[in-house]
């Protein structure tokens, strides 16, 4: 589906492509105009719209939806036409919709019980059909047996019961029970979003305001992950003004609404990408979090650190925080402030060109870094490419031979390159060590400053990383030139995503790829996940 964004100041309207990337997050401050922004797609949109918002649910009992589709409108459709299953007199997005799914529940048992199954039944004397008769003996699955499924597995210690027509709640901490009124506003939010998703249109496009609103953070990625799975055939346009939720949408197209002339109805706004360079501040939603904190790399909303890492370390609240300096800086200061409160930090930095010594002075200092050169380097481990070779039914044995041979003959016309940069950054970290020093008169730092090419001998790297390399290559040592190649470009010029059998052979459908399995949690999750904290030294 291809999207036409509202008019733009002194520009054409933007599209948005939504064939592959189901989601899209409006954001901007507030007063930036991006709710009349969202309404004025959803009238373009017409009656593929649908919109989601807890606090009018929750909180606007005398607010009713005109929109076509609406769960206001269902619910007056159903009451209108005589149904004697729900009353006509209930108030409220919220409990309108439950009723909706207590309505449908109830239609679904009396057609069970009632309404035949074709089954031929044959005269005795004519030998001819003359009925059909036999009733089902599987019930169809409902909106409500889904809204259960997935409300425990969001709440595991939580339980839904119907009872006498109601819908009512029980924990395993109790054995009270109770009815949707005693939640929390978080447990509302939840129960609706999951419910009133079930009532989109087929193929819609669905508009959720504030989906961060009333969450905890820790809970927000996999209830909309969730949610989004639910409903793969829609599309999911989700206002915010909330930067960290951006990052938790994946590949969404980010648009960022600056302003509004409400008198042209015209806006400043533009995609988001990664030169924007907005990253956010550690602030106290991690705290409130209460997982230890993980920070990376990237700025939080377009960078394959940020869509990826939270898939891997979901015990972690994840942060991204830009360079590999801030991410150093950051965990040593949070660590110092432990007593404050009471988390543990850790960060992820790429490997690039830092030898064992730095490696290892960075994992003392809770600093993971990869066995491999960059994060563009853990798609392309072995176990990795054999699980997504798996996951499109190709033989694994066959498309590791194929990407292995790609790599180490790119290396292997790379390796002079490579050496010379692993060489001027063994160079220049050592001339910046050996230069903090005290000298007692210019002279003699003069003098250092000499001696330095001779002791250092940069030629005599050089040679042995060109040694090195070449014996990577004729022993096919795959995981050694992984550790220590950079080259963005890998990806697409293996050729890794034609050989998985994916219909574009691109880096980006390979990256997709892998964060769809890993976001769907079945088959070949478990083994990328496992082989990618492997890198990191972790179990």
């Amino acid at each position: 589906m291809k999207l036409i964004l509202p008019l733009r100041i002194g520009a054409a309207p933007l599209e948005v492509d939504t064939s592959e990337n189901r989601q899209i997050i409006i954001i901007g401050a507030n007063g930036s105009g991006k709710t009349r922004f969202a309404n004025c797609m959803m009238q373009d949109i017409g009656d593929k719209a649908f919109k989601m918002s807890a606090i009018k649910a929750l909180y606007g009992r005398d607010d009713e939806s005109l929109m076509p589709g609406s769960i206001d409108m269902l619910y007056r459709s159903v009451t209108d036409g005589g149904s004697g299953i729900i009353r006509a007199d209930i108030k409220g997005e919220f409990d309108r919709m439950l009723a909706l799914m207590l309505h449908e529940e109830m239609e679904n048992l009396i057609e069970f019980k009632y309404r035949p199954v074709a089954e031929n039944v044959v005269d005795d004397r004519s030998g001819k059909i003359k009925a059909r008769h036999v009733r089902r003996d599987v019930l169809p699955s409902t909106r409500l047996d889904r809204l259960i499924g997935l409300w425990q597995k969001v709440f595991p210690d939580n339980k839904i019961l119907i009872e006498s027509g109601q819908m009512i709640f029980a924990s395993d901490r109790s054995d009270d029970t109770y009815s949707s009124s005693k939640l929390s506003a978080g447990e509302r939010a939840v129960l609706y979003y999951i419910g009133a998703s079930m009532f989109a249109p087929e193929g819609g496009v669905v508009f959720v305001e504030s989906p961060d609103l009333l969450l905890h953070p820790s809970s927000t990625r996999s209830l909309w992950d969730s949610i989004e799975q639910l409903r793969p055939d829609c599309t999911f346009i989700y206002i915010t003004h909330d930067l960290s939720f951006a990052s938790t949408r994946g590949d969404g197209t980010t648009v960022w609404v600056k302003s509004c002339d409400p008198g042209r109805g015209e806006w400043d706004y533009d995609f988001m990408t990664s030169a924007d360079g907005i990253n956010d501040e550690v602030y106290l939603a991690i705290v409130g979090a209460r997982k230890p904190v993980l920070f990376i790399e990237g700025d939080g909303v377009n960078s394959i650190d940020a869509k990826l890492y939270p898939l891997i370390f979901r015990e972690y609240t994840v942060k991204s925080l830009g360079g590999c300096d801030r991410v150093i800086e950051s965990t040593r200061t949070f660590n110092s402030l432990r007593a404050f409160h009471n988390l543990d930090a850790c960060g992820i930095v790429d490997r690039d060109r830092r030898d064992e010594g730095e490696v290892c002075y960075l994992r003392k200092k809770r600093i993971f870094v990869p066995n491999v050169a960059e994060i563009e380097n853990i798609f392309m481990i072995e176990a990795v490419i054999r699980a997504v070779a798996r996951h499109y039914r190709r033989d694994e044995n066959e498309v590791f031979a194929k990407v292995k041979k790609s790599i180490m003959r790119l290396f292997e016309s790379d390796l002079r390159q490579q050496a010379l940069m692993h060489t001027r950054h063994i160079v220049k970290k050592t001339v910046e060590h050996r230069i903090d020093g005290r000298f007692a008169n210019i002279n003699k730092l003069e003098e250092h400053i000499n001696d330095l090419c001779q002791s250092i001998n940069p030629r005599g790297i050089y040679e042995q990383y060109c040694r090195d390399f070449r014996r990577y290559v004729s022993e096919g040592d795959y995981d050694s030139v992984l550790r220590v190649y950079n080259r963005k470009t890998m990806l697409s010029e293996s050729h890794v995503a034609r050989a998985c059998g994916l219909r574009r052979d691109d880096k980006d459908s390979y990256i997709r790829a892998i964060l769809t399995i890993l976001k769907d949690d079945r088959g070949p999750a478990s083994a990328i996940r496992s082989a990618i904290r492997a890198t990191f030294g972790l179990d």
